[in-house]
């Protein structure tokens, strides 16, 4: 489920995993599967400081209403927009500890992009770092703390957390490209407290 994350220019912002059978992420407006933000994630984590400050990456926009109402389609009362469309294929569990997103949620894509190609159109997104400690992806600035926050939750498997605490490869291969990175913007996301 996604969660709301403070932004520095918009106020708060919803970002995350919006149905535990597909790994496609969503940041408010713009759409686009967890391993690509982790592969984003990889590109700027294995430059130094004084390299790569901007990289371009292409996500699926979905304007307004068309989104659909993610709280209607969990509680299986209203199927509208591209998410209504994605919980009447995948439907939210009736037994609540089935609540966990699924580390295979790859195997859904091809149903995904099928849903998601006639419900929105692709758009460039920046991920910027700025010396000030901030970044930006697409329209959206961030502290690099939230910014941290954001890595941790797909670590984590956001909220309910990873099926089984069974994690994608690509996930632990971001973790991995994180704490090896020389890039200052990276210092600090994994504690010892986060497994």
């Amino acid at each position: 489920m996604p969660l709301s994350f403070r932004s520095q220019n918009y106020g708060n912002i919803a970002f995350g995993f919006f149905n535990i059978e597909s790994d496609m992420l969503l940041l408010e407006n713009y759409f686009f599967f967890a391993d690509d933000f982790c592969q984003w994630i990889n590109k700027m984590a294995n430059q130094d400081d004084d390299e790569l400050k901007r990289l371009e990456c292409q996500a699926y926009y979905i304007a307004g209403e068309d989104i659909g109402d993610l709280m209607g389609a969990i509680h299986g009362i209203r199927f509208t927009g591209f998410i209504g469309k994605i919980y009447t294929l995948f439907p939210f569990p009736d037994d609540p500890q089935a609540f966990k997103q699924n580390p295979e949620g790859y195997q859904t894509r091809g149903i995904i992009i099928s849903q998601i190609e006639d419900a929105s159109r692709k758009r460039e997104i920046l991920f910027e770092f700025f010396k000030e400690g901030q970044m930006k992806i697409g329209p959206y600035l961030f502290e690099k703390s939230v910014f941290h926050e954001l890595i941790r939750y797909v670590w984590q498997g956001g909220y309910p957390r990873w099926k089984d605490e069974r994690r994608p490869q690509y996930v632990i291969e971001m973790k991995e490209n994180i704490i090896n990175s020389h890039n200052s913007f990276f210092k600090g996301v994994f504690s010892s407290k986060v497994i």
